[in-house]
């Protein structure tokens, strides 16, 4: 199967993992485990998985946020909530936004226990845990039983599996979390500058001192748009995020994904047009590469 292929079918699939990260019943069944509401649902409840681990991991593997917006909150969050109990919270959230986001008629129907089929079948291709810390405190896990959890449980380890292999490629581009934000940012086809600001916790010091480094290594104009060898520099990271990500598709192979995407298609545009999600997520060029 083409990488970029499945990079495309990873992409266009991203919001019904992402969901979790914004759904209120989801932070509703979080901060009743014992969290706080808030910055602390999300680091602790996407890292539980690897059970009551330092600010410094979750910091390493989540990789553009500001360090001290995760000291914060971990490890104080451990001593608030057990993480396994974080995990379950979190899944029972996931059940009750899935249900309320798509209606009970589409969880039970027939598409959603194929598409929970066809995505089970790509997470299970996923070849190992090496240099992929995140998916492997999820791939721990035991899988749901009921097809809509599935399709997210799923869909949830190929996109840990995808971002640490992103991580590995940003990393081999030379770029560190901020500059990857800011490039990416400036791409624009990911955040916009304000939502990437305040969401990640870096101050506009912060901000322009990476900026001027990025201008520094002519990867940047002075007006803070992409060079042509920040753009190849970028294109470089997606194409091996790709590649590196690519092994799961290729065990689903490209008729499965094609029906994968179709299937979920209007799910997506349903949670899309909920308005979930805040507009400044999505950069101006959001979906041409989709």
């Amino acid at each position: 199967m083409d990488v970029h292929l499945a990079g495309r079918t990873a992409r266009s699939l991203e919001l019904l993992h992402s969901l979790a990260y914004f759904a209120p019943e989801v932070e509703a069944e979080l901060v009743g485990s014992g969290l706080e509401s808030g910055r602390m649902t999300y680091f602790a409840g996407r890292s539980a998985p690897m059970g009551a681990v330092s600010a410094g991991v979750v910091t390493a593997v989540f990789y553009n946020f500001n360090p001290a917006l995760i000291a914060d909150v971990v490890p104080r969050a451990w001593k608030l909530a057990d993480p396994e109990a974080v995990v379950q919270a979190r899944y029972r959230g996931v059940d009750a936004a899935y249900r309320t986001l798509l209606g009970e008629k589409v969880i039970g129907s027939a598409e959603m226990s194929e598409a929970a089929q066809l995505a089970a079948i790509a997470a299970q291709a996923i070849p190992g845990v090496d240099g992929r810390p995140l998916y492997a405190g999820y791939a721990t896990l035991e899988w749901p039983e009921e097809p809509h959890l599935v399709l997210w449980h799923a869909l949830t380890l190929l996109r840990e599996y995808r971002g640490d292999g992103h991580v590995a490629a940003l990393q081999t581009a030379g770029l560190s979390g901020l500059e990857a934000l800011i490039t990416h940012t400036a791409a624009g086809i990911g955040f916009q500058k304000s939502f990437a600001k305040s969401r990640r916790g870096w101050s506009s010091e912060d901000w322009g001192a990476a900026v001027g480094g990025l201008i520094d290594r002519e990867l940047l104009t002075s007006g803070g748009e992409l060079t042509a060898d920040g753009r190849e520099l970028r294109e470089v990271v997606e194409d091996l995020t790709d590649e590196l990500a690519s092994a799961p598709w290729a065990g689903l192979g490209e008729d499965g994904a094609a029906c994968l995407a179709e299937l979920a298609a209007p799910w997506c545009r349903t949670v899309r047009k909920s308005g979930l999600f805040p507009e400044s997520l999505f950069g101006p060029r959001y979906g041409e590469s989709r």
